[in-house]
């Protein structure tokens, strides 16, 4: 890449031609302040704040969305430039509340956080505060557009990376505010419940619709018998809350400290992930094989996912996997197979799934399956982010906790299992148990390494019984919407598919990056995520579902074999078509 060099704040620096100069700045060790750029997104120019001086003139110009020529001189902090910031900064403030104390973004919060590095303590702009009411009408994502600072990131993240155009700006000038299309509540939108607009708001203008007093209350209750389970995502980010790395991995550190809490068993997504590999190996065995049914089989673990299939894409729905979600099936086997192996009385558990995602709350009323085992199968879910402030709340010393067990018989797992929280995951593990299933020995090479990262489509061919199974995997619904139009481009015919097999995930990374994790994920944060799931795989006793002694006892004791009629009835759904528009 050709570079140029130009000069910032009278040091000269190399830096490739085309990049921005707030990019420029950051590889010159200097922070430029700014509220919408985020580095998974475009710049949009949006807030001010990253206004630089250029030499000679003295023209101010916004860095985000300024690229570097040659022999440009910059200047990005002078008594004139702070100033400029300051009051692009007080300006923001008088069209936002002063509710701070009581808003879930409070010491968390990226106006909060400026406001105070540029040590403004009174209000020098007359209030104009517009009179918007919540929108609570889904049950995963609450929308406060009172505190809306018009940075676009949530318009940009759902129109343009996920492809769903649920919000959108309504109104002109002060006016101005974000709703759902057509101004409509969200849970009339076509919205998918993915939680990205979450994720990038720097506010508190989204948040995830917060369930710990719920959690709170239903450990207190004498009559319920509370259990848990932990995603595996969840165990390599909510250290993040804590100050450590990315991707440090803290099972069972998170094991002791939900007991502590005071649930009464502490079982592992992990194990839901298990049994979803031996049924959905089984499935495409059963298309592959035996041509039981369309070919590619697509995956069916994220929720918004199918939510996005059954709104956008009901074409598709013949080559979804009927398999339900890891922590689905975890859900109806508690209240099932553990309570009677354990005489529980069924009605009095209480499931609580911690996900990293905001979906699974959808996710766990969406259909009658949800309800298999005769009562609500997962009764309440916190993101990582409520259950890093649960823990808060808590007062235990969380990471001087000793690492201790899940309980069994759902709480042990493969490699297999753990990987389910990375963008490809999925695939890998399916595959591990579906060679074994057609060759009836362990496929040799354990990692495919193919369809790991955050490339946005992956793809990779895997030979079996000497035949080739060739597979793709696509996070992020912008990239899914592209994987579908190659599938419907192909003209080979229907007895050569482009792929045998497609994994798909909503959120860029897969559930490490999921709506509910800890704020200000990036790729490199991702990445981090994703080793430390990877890492655990490696270090596994056992790294495939098949091999898990735990779920060989389930299907000997219990379902049988998968794919048998009570697996069906039990861990297995069905699919409609939804009005993209709900009046």
């Amino acid at each position: 890449m050709n570079k140029v060099k130009i000069t910032i704040n009278s040091s000269d620096i190399f830096v490739p031609q085309g990049i921005s100069i707030l990019e420029a700045a950051k590889m010159a060790h200097i922070n430029i302040p700014t509220l919408c750029k985020h580095p998974d997104l475009p710049p949009s120019a949006a807030c001010g704040l990253c206004i630089v001086k250029l030499l000679p003139s003295g023209k101010m110009v916004r860095s985000c969305c300024m690229p570097v020529e040659e022999g440009m001189k910059i200047i990005t902090h002078d008594s004139d430039i702070v100033s400029v910031r300051r009051t692009v900064l007080e300006l923001i403030l008088s069209a936002h509340p002063n509710d701070c104390l009581k808003c879930g973004r409070n010491n968390n919060c990226e106006l909060q956080t400026l406001v105070s590095d540029f040590g403004i303590r009174e209000e020098t702009f007359d209030k104009y505060i517009l009179d918007l009411p919540q929108d609570n009408s889904t049950c995963s994502i609450v929308l406060d557009p009172a505190k809306c600072i018009k940075c676009g990131r949530c318009l940009e993240v759902c129109q343009e990376v996920q492809g769903v155009w649920a919000l959108s700006f309504l109104g002109r000038g002060f006016n101005t505010r974000f709703a759902p299309a057509g101004d409509i509540k969200l849970s009339e939108s076509p919205c998918v419940k993915c939680g990205q607009c979450a994720g990038y708001c720097p506010t508190g203008a989204i948040l995830e619709k917060d369930e710990v007093a719920r959690i709170w209350e239903a450990l207190r209750d004498e009559d319920k018998y509370c259990v848990v389970q932990i995603a595996p995502a969840v165990r390599v980010a909510v250290g993040e809350g804590f100050g450590l790395e990315a991707g440090t991995n803290l099972t069972r550190k998170l094991y002791a400290l939900l007991r502590r809490l005071g649930f009464k068993a502490v079982f592992d997504t992990n194990f839901g992930a298990d049994v979803t590999v031996m049924e959905e190996a089984a499935e495409f065995v059963e298309r592959f094989m035996h041509n039981k049914g369309p070919l590619p089989l697509i995956t069916t673990c994220c929720p918004s996912w199918v939510d996005y299939m059954e709104k956008f894409r009901p074409d598709m729905i013949g080559h979804f996997s009927s398999c339900k979600s890891p922590h689905e099936i975890l859900g109806v086997l508690a209240k099932t197979y553990y309570a009677q192996k354990y005489n529980i009385a069924p009605q009095k558990i209480f499931m609580v799934s911690i996900m990293p995602c905001t979906s699974k709350k959808y996710e766990i009323t969406r259909s009658d399956e949800m309800f298999a085992s005769g009562y609500q199968d997962i009764d309440a879910v916190l993101t990582t982010r409520e259950l890093i402030r649960m823990i808060k709340q808590a007062g235990v010393d969380f990471l001087n906790l000793p690492e201790e067990e899940a309980d069994n018989i759902l709480g042990e797992y493969s490699g297999a299992g753990v990987i389910f929280g990375a963008s490809g995951g999925v695939m890998e593990a399916a595959l591990r148990t579906a060679y074994f299933l057609i060759e009836g020995r362990d496929m040799p090479e354990v990692e495919l390494n193919e369809v790991r990262g955050l490339e946005g489509i992956k793809s990779a061919c895997v030979t079996i019984k000497g035949r080739e199974v060739k597979v793709a995997v696509a996070h992020g619904l912008g990239n899914v919407e592209n994987l579908l139009n190659r599938l419907r481009e192909h003209k080979q015919g229907e007895n050569v598919p482009l792929y045998h097999f497609i994994e798909v995930m909503a959120c860029r990374g897969g559930c490490v990056g999921g709506g509910g994790q800890p704020y200000g994920a990036t790729d490199a944060l991702r990445r981090k995520r994703m080793e430390g799931l990877y890492e655990d795989d490696r270090q596994a006793q056992t790294r495939f579902s098949h091999h898990n002694v735990f779920v060989k006892k389930l299907y000997t004791d219990f379902l049988g074999k998968p794919l048998s009629n009570k697996s069906i009835s039990l861990l297995h759904a069905r699919y409609k078509e939804r009005p993209l528009y709900v009046r």
